[in-house]
């Protein structure tokens, strides 16, 4: 990806806690041409791929997911915080690099042997991205590959995702 990319990304210190520098892609959703790109540039990667649908951890993982779920013409699963999923669900709880979280997905939302492709805006530690795949599995279905706008390099998310196809468009 362009490093002209990474103007459309501002970086907020101490947010959400002190310690941690959030690379917040608001400018980029605000500025036409950059959102644009950015979802074009992921849904050109992922053109040719065998997927089924695309799951996406809320909220700024479903802006980017959505998009592409239309632009492909596949189904879009939303994994959401627990208690917002109206529906019978399951749940995965794991390690944020600031706390502790857990994320649900509806029990129907994947088949056995479905191929999905995960998305999201930001690889860090790897945990929210872990925890979305095991989802996934545990309903029966493939993770194709997981996808992200933004890689933290230095807190080694991929080490978390061992053995899992990873593409980020901008690293940091």
């Amino acid at each position: 990806m362009s490093e002209s990319m990474k103007d459309f990304i501002r970086e907020i210190p101490d947010f959400p806690k002190r310690g941690i520098l959030f690379r917040d892609i608001t400018p980029a959703l605000l500025d036409p041409g950059a959102f644009a790109a950015m979802c074009d540039a992921i849904h050109a990667h992922c053109m040719g791929m065998a997927i089924d649908k695309v799951a996406a951890v809320e909220s700024r993982g479903f802006i980017f997911a959505s998009v592409l779920a239309y632009k492909m013409g596949i189904g879009f699963i939303p994994l959401r915080k627990p208690g917002k999923l109206p529906a019978k669900t399951i749940q995965e709880k794991y390690a944020l690099e600031y706390g502790e979280a857990a994320i649900e997905m509806h029990l129907d939302a994947v088949s056995a042997g479905e191929r999905i492709l995960i998305l999201d805006d930001l690889l860090a530690t790897g945990g929210t991205a872990a925890a979305a795949a095991r989802l996934i599995e545990r309903q029966g279905g493939i993770v194709e590959e997981l996808v992200f706008l933004i890689e933290l390099t230095a807190l080694n998310g991929r080490e978390s995702l061992r053995n899992r196809r990873i593409f980020s468009l901008m690293a940091y």
